[in-house]
């Protein structure tokens, strides 16, 4: 079956079979996916690989917008309406409704592979291998280097700090009479990096979340970058709540030089750029504590809440075997999960990516690493099952204050009053 793009709708769910009925089916699997990143009709192709070997087994994708994912899967699988199958970010978060693979799989050679990443889905529990990480994903910085070459403004280098590129994106917006010189996708796991490098802790020292002068002062950036027009009000100041926009559009369509985003986006940049102009991934800027980035990913996972939880399960374990998610890895332009993998490497060109997108993942690797060392907190807050919480509060309540509802005063109370009642 060819997969057809016109099928996806955002926000709203289009179901198609992936394989045709057959008599007598054991299983038919639900997947929910959304398709921000141009995944799905590589997913689609190991599925129906996977029901040709199964017979008994049907998969049928349900396409949803990413906000459906992120603020309604969780709800769903309360109410055990859920689907079977998902691409989920919120890795901690949803664990109760996780089937345990270790039945299905080789643990010990799961440890060795994915021993990174399994924690992020355990909540804190001793034990169990709940899903297939399948990108391993790094926030970090896009640019136009066409825009920045005909403004005559040099790209800062390696180490340069938020207000370097603020100056620079700056120079660029006048020079090219662009709509803004620098874009963040509207999300608080976005804006975690950045304001590490300010200082931010993310934690107390008691383990549990909260804000505090390094997240103030980087929030204050912000504001005052969209008070600036520097960053557009048509990202964080126009979207309602805690909802999720991206800046691809901005960036594709040259209306930004500078949008800070994330290695899970190369393929798509490089699909949706083609020849416009050119474009490189760059070091992440700098704070005075630091060069934060968040890392993170996204995980297949099977739910425990539906009548073919251990058929699905099975599902989730064959993409996690080495043959089938060094494929996927390749493919799909990501960063691998798997120590193996990782170690020996993927040359991307060989699947269709250009220099560009190779270079920007091994950049975005770099950077994980750095992180690692300079701001560790990332990697516990990429774990917690509350991270989600402080996300979703940050972009409701900083927009707030950007649109003029709130001042910083009381984004700040609202911020912390969120954290205690839904988070600690």
């Amino acid at each position: 079956m060819t997969f057809n793009k016109t099928l996806v709708h955002y926000g709203a769910a289009s179901v198609f079979a992936l394989s045709l009925a057959t008599p007598a089916l054991s299983a038919e699997l639900n997947f929910m996916i959304s398709d921000t990143d141009g995944k799905a009709a590589v997913i689609e192709e190991f599925a129906q690989r996977y029901t040709e070997a199964n017979p008994g087994t049907t998969i049928k994708m349900n396409l949803v917008g990413y906000n459906v994912i992120r603020e309604q899967l969780a709800g769903q699988l309360e109410a055990q309406i859920g689907p079977d199958l998902a691409f989920v970010t919120n890795l901690g978060g949803l664990n109760p409704y996780y089937v345990d693979l270790t039945p299905h799989v080789d643990a010990d050679a799961w440890e060795a592979a994915y021993g990174d990443v399994l924690p992020w889905y355990r909540a804190g529990k001793e034990g169990g291998i709940y899903g297939f990480h399948t990108e391993m994903t790094v926030t970090g910085p896009y640019v136009n280097l066409t825009m920045f070459d005909e403004a005559g403004v040099e790209l800062p280098a390696a180490g340069a700090t938020w207000d370097d590129w603020a100056a620079a994106a700056t120079a660029v917006q006048e020079a090219t009479g662009s709509y803004a010189g620098m874009v963040m996708d509207r999300s608080g796991h976005r804006m975690a990096g950045p304001a590490m490098s300010y200082g931010a802790k993310y934690f107390d020292d008691g383990g549990k979340l909260m804000i505090d002068q390094g997240f103030m002062d980087f929030s204050a950036k912000m504001v005052e970058w969209h008070e600036s027009g520097l960053m557009p009000a048509d990202i964080w100041p126009a979207v309602s709540g805690s909802k999720y926009a991206n800046g691809n559009e901005m960036f594709f369509n040259q209306d930004v030089p500078f949008y800070m985003s994330g290695s899970w986006n190369v393929g798509n940049v490089q699909e949706n750029v083609g020849d416009k102009f050119e474009w490189a991934v760059v070091p992440v800027p700098c704070g005075p504590a630091g060069c934060g980035v968040m890392p993170g990913g996204t995980g297949l996972v099977a739910f425990n809440q539906t009548e073919n939880a251990e058929e699905a399960a099975k599902f989730v374990a064959w993409m996690g075997e080495e043959a089938q998610a060094r494929e996927w890895y390749s493919r799909t332009f990501a960063i691998p999960a798997h120590s193996k993998i990782q170690a020996e490497g993927i040359t991307y060109t060989d699947f269709g990516a250009d220099e560009a997108v190779s270079e920007g993942l091994n950049l975005f690797a770099a950077g994980a690493a750095k992180a690692a060392m300079d701001t560790p907190q990332a990697f516990q807050l990429q774990g917690s099952p509350v991270g989600f919480v402080i996300y979703n509060a940050t972009t409701e309540y900083l927009a707030g204050v950007m649109n003029g509802d709130l001042s910083m005063e009381e984004a700040v109370d609202k911020i912390k009053a969120e954290l205690a009642e839904n988070a600690n």
